[in-house]
Formats: structure tokens, sequence, C-alpha cells
């Protein structure tokens, strides 16, 4: 009911609108008749000819139903006079033209007479120039005063700075001005092409360059941030991105340079700018005919297939038309998820879900024996720091004896590669995690020297907005207002996207030959302390104001750096710039094999002491 009340109302608001511009063209169409007499006769009305002037106003009744004719169907009557442009100039000029010609016919047919002197011969011109500023002037003078009139609601609202000047800044600031639904008003403009400082941009200054954005940002109150820069590659953007995060400001940005291309530049493009740009490097590339070749129409597992790694293989996979693809998961709701989103996004995939533990020989042995895979990605783990320093032993269980478990039934079954998704905190390791993933390394490397089947490692850093990692948590606290948690203020540590360590996985499968260490050029190491202030920015707070910044403490097992590679490792480049080959550490093989064995049935009896069994097995371990 209120919704018709609205639309009735709205309409109601239209007709009186629409009749208001009608008598107002009446008037005009008046004025222009007698200001074409005074111009033609200098102001003097008294030399006006009583001829010409009874002759006008005898006509002027037919002449101004006539015009309105004409300029409804001009649509002069149902154009959006404020988004008026040239275009709608260009109408009102033609339809007083033919207004006009409708004047000088009417009134010779009105009195038997083609001749011109009916009016006086200049007339004729200065009455449709009269007619155009008239009738222009009006609609147009209404358009600036909507923009005025939001210009004031505006400047006590949403003040933006807009980053480019560029042919995307133009469109974006074009559309800031001529809508007055959207929340804001473009004051500044900034630009790193010096040669455009202090020109402006349909009426906006363009104030200065990146630099100078905190200035510009205290001069002239801003209160957004529009980076409208689509063709900017990553670390351009997070540096620019760094500048900002000094303002208290809210920053969007254009997502990337086909919105140009496919002519889609507008202010609903604009994206919060994410945590991801502020890594300073664009996202690994990939061959994927490379990924196709081993992929297309072979037998896939993935286990922990329902994990945040494992679900996005999953999904990866599907796209390389695998011939079947088999889960294995021992969580089942993270099983369902995935079941149903690819059945759904991928409904010809051949695929089977299983609820199962690597740890189970026997339903390793069936799944094996019953589906045959011939590719093995294995991403089940337990991965928490914490938590594994609190039960080492499952860490153990799961981690260590799970995959030796698996890399026996690959051996056994004859799968032709099996990918083991590794950590950069196997490297040095410090807590029972890290040093478990090492321990699986080596499991890989030293399956991979008796067996047919090719053992490889990927090992990469932490991934931002997998389960339980730092960025989800971070996002939670902001949301109930705060205090965010960071362990120590100079704490740092490698990260990528859940995307790029899923291509990584897929393409270090492509170059195995077997018993590699493929390890990521992640670029720089982020601090936690910045990531977690620039998350408050970028939320819309100013943190240690809006909301507290806590420094809790390293947790057991916890270092400050985090290390991609062991001093002995060194790196072998690949064909693909950002992929490096960490070269295997030699160690015996047989004794670590024989010794996991051996050790087996006092694991799993839970009275041991863990770490004594891991410091002997990796010699590198170094508990904090």
């Amino acid at each position: 009911m209120d919704s018709v009340k609205k639309m009735n109302k709205e309409k109601k608001q239209v007709w009186i609108r629409r009749i208001f511009l009608i008598l107002l063209d009446i008037i005009c169409i008046g004025v222009a008749g007698m200001a074409a007499l005074l111009l033609r006769f200098d102001f003097h009305f008294t030399q006006i000819d009583e001829r010409y002037l009874n002759n006008f106003l005898y006509y002027l009744p037919i002449h101004i139903v006539l015009c309105l004719i004409i300029f409804t169907l001009f649509h002069m009557y149902n154009s959006l006079w404020e988004f008026a442009s040239i275009n709608e100039m260009v109408r009102i000029i033609i339809a007083c033209f033919v207004a006009e010609l409708e004047h000088f016919v009417g009134m010779n047919i009105m009195f038997f007479s083609m001749s011109p002197y009916v009016m006086p011969r200049s007339f004729w011109l200065l009455e449709v120039v009269t007619l155009i500023v008239l009738v222009g002037g009006i609609r147009f003078l209404y358009r600036v005063i909507r923009r005025m009139s939001r210009s004031y609601k505006v400047d006590r609202e949403n003040r933006v700075l807009l980053v480019g000047a560029g042919e995307a800044g133009n469109a974006i600031l074009r559309e800031m001005k001529s809508s007055e639904y959207l929340n804001g008003k473009v004051v500044c403009v900034i630009d790193d092409d010096r040669t455009k400082v202090n020109k402006y941009m349909q009426g906006v200054k363009i104030v200065g360059a990146r630099e100078d954005i905190s200035w510009a940002v205290e001069k002239y109150a801003i209160t957004d941030i529009f980076i409208a820069i689509p063709s900017l590659p990553r670390k351009e953007l997070k540096a620019i991105v760094d500048l900002c995060s000094d303002t208290t400001c809210r920053i969007k940005a254009l997502p990337g340079m086909y919105q140009i291309i496919n002519d889609e530049v507008s202010v609903r493009k604009l994206r919060n700018v994410s945590i991801e740009d502020l890594l300073g490097r664009d996202e690994i590339e990939v061959e994927n005919d490379r990924i196709a070749e081993y992929v297309t129409d072979k037998v896939v597992m993935v286990t922990g297939g329902g994990g945040s790694i494992g679900s996005e293989l999953c999904r990866q996979i599907a796209d390389f038309k695998p011939s079947k693809l088999v889960i294995v998961e021992i969580y089942e709701n993270n099983a369902y998820d995935i079941q149903q989103e690819l059945k759904v996004t991928h409904p010809e995939l051949n695929l089977v879900t299983l609820i199962a533990s690597v740890r189970n020989t026997n339903r390793m042995d069936y799944i094996f024996s019953t589906y045959k895979p011939e590719i093995v990605f294995h991403a089940a783990a337990h991965k928490h720091v914490p938590l594994m320093e609190d039960s080492p032993s499952e860490a153990i269980k799961n981690n260590v004896y799970g995959t030796l478990k698996l890399s026996k039934m690959c051996d056994a079954y004859g799968v032709k590669r099996m990918v083991l998704i590794s950590t950069d905190k196997a490297v040095n390791p410090t807590n029972v995690m890290g040093a478990s993933k090492r321990m699986c390394e080596m499991i890989v490397q030293a399956y991979n020297a008796r067996s047919k089947t090719e053992f490889v490692a990927v090992r990469f850093g932490n991934v931002l907005g997998s389960n339980g990692s730092v960025i989800p948590l971070f996002e939670k606290q902001i949301a109930a207002g705060g205090p965010v948690t960071v362990t120590h203020k100079d704490i740092v540590r490698y990260f990528m996207t859940i995307p790029e360590a899923v291509m990584l996985v897929l393409m270090a499968g492509s170059m195995a030959k077997g018993g590699e260490i493929f390890v990521l050029d992640m670029g720089e190491p982020v601090k936690i302390d910045d990531m977690a202030r620039n998350l408050i920015r970028l939320s819309g707070y100013v943190p240690d104001r809006d909301i507290e910044i806590v420094y809790t403490g390293l947790r057991p097992g916890e270092k400050l750096y985090e290390e991609l590679l062991m001093d002995e490792e060194g790196t072998q480049s690949t064909e693909n710039e950002l992929i490096h080959i960490g070269h295997p550490i030699d160690f015996d093989e047989e004794a670590f094999l024989k010794e996991l064995e051996d050790s087996y049935d006092v694991i799993i009896r839970e009275n041991a002491d863990i770490r004594q069994f891991v410091k002997k097995m990796v010699n590198t371990y170094n508990p904090s």
C-alpha cells in the first residue's frame, strides 16, 4: 500500500513539474516575440509599427499552441533535465527553429501573403535566437539549481578525492557530478602526471601527485578516496593504498583494465580495496594447457578435499575435466558443501565424495583398489600451530603417518603422481606442526627414490582467507568492535591467495619429475601489525582510536619470521619466474623410514615424548 502511495505521489510530482514547465514555455514564447520586436526597434516601444504589433498579438495564441505541440514532439517535457547535456541542447535548438518556421509560414498564410514583410525581416532571426536562449536557459537553470542544492547537501557529507585523471577518472567524475543518488562529491583530483597539476577536469582541480595525498586529504577535508586507474599493477596499487592508509579515509578502487575496454566504468564498479591488494604483487599466472595435459581424462583424488586449499583444488581440477574426481574428507559438513557446489557448477563431472581418514589403512586400501586414482593431491592435514602444540601426538599421527600410509598406497597401486601440500613452517621449524610437515616432505623424498610414482611437495606461506587464518579472525574482531589481537608488533609472514596456492599446486604437478619441493616467490613478507591496521582502515575505522590493537605475545611454537628455504636447499629456477625448486637435502632415507615404522606403536599410545621423537627425526627442529 505504501509503495502505491509513493508511486502516485511521484506521478503527481512529475505532472506538476511538466505543467510548470509548459507555463514557463508559454511565457517564453510571448516574451521572445516581444523581445525580438523591441530589439529590432532599439528598445523604443513607441517606434514599433502598429501593424507588426497587431499581427504578432493576433497570431500569438495559435503560435503558442503549435509551439507547445512541436516541443512535445521533441520530448522537451519528459526529458530528465537534471542530466541535460549537449544532446538536449541540440534538441532545443532544432525544436526552436522548427517552431520559428511554423511561425513564419503560419503568419504569412493567415495574412494571405508569403511576403516576409508580415513582420520585419530581422524579426525571425531575433525571435528564434531569443527563444533558444529563454527555453534552453530555463532548462539548464533547473539543472544548475538541482546541482547546487545537491552540492550543498554533499558538502556536509562525503567528500571524495579521485586518484587518476585519465579516462576512467573522467567517467567516474561525470557520474558523480550528474547523479543525485550518489552520496558524495569529488572535490579534488590526484594524478602522477605533473603536467596535469593545477589544471581542471570537469571543473574539479587536479591538485597534485600521489605524494600529495595526505596533504590534499587534510586541506580538502576528504572522507573517501576513489582510485580510478584500472591499468595499475598491484604493486603500484599497494604503494598508493599505503599512502591512502596514512589517512582516515574510506578507500575504493576500480577492479581492472577490462572495465575501460568494455566501456563499463562507473561508480557502481568501484570496490572496496581488499587485503589482497596490499600484498604488492600480481597474482601468479600458470599455463592451463600444461595442467590439462596431466589432469584431463584422469582419475584425480584430493585428500582433505573440503578444506580451504582442498576445496579450491577440486574447483580448479573440475575445470580441466578429469574422467573422475574423488574427494576424500574426514569432516562431513565440508565434504557436503563442496559436493553440492560442484554438482551445480559442474553437473557433467563424474564426482565421488567419500568420508574417510588418511590414517585408516583399510579404508584407504578400499578406496585405492576401487577407484584407482592416477593423480593424488594430498591436502589433508592438521595445520593450526597453537592447537598442535597442545596436542602434538595428533599432528604426528595425522600429518606424518597419514602421509606415510597414503604414500604407501600410491606406490602399491601405481599412482602416476602424488603432490603433497606443504608449508613454509616446515623450514627450520619451531613448532610441532611445522616439524610434522617437514617429516612429510622427507617421506615424499624417500618414497620418490624407491617408487615408480612421482612424489613432489609444494611449499608456500600463509593463505589469505583460509579457515582459521588471521584475516577472518581480524574481520570478526573488527565487526565486534575490537580489540584486534596481534601476537607481536614485529611479526611478519608471507601471504598468498587461495587461488594462487592452488594454481601453484597444479603447476607443480605439471612440472614434476619426482622428488622436488616447489617454492613460490611470494614477494615481500608482510607485517601482521601493518595488515591489521590496514584492515581496520579499509573497514572505515581508525586504528587505536575506533578499534584498539592489543599485542598478546608470541604463542608457543610461533616465530617472528618464516622462511621458505633452508640454508642448505638453495633454489633452481623454472620456466615460470615465480616458481622455484628447492634442492632436496640428503638424509639417511632407510633409517628415517625404519624409525617411523618402529615408533608407530609408541606414538599412538599417547604417552610418548613426542618432541624428543620429532627432534630425533628432524634435526632442524628447535622448539621455542
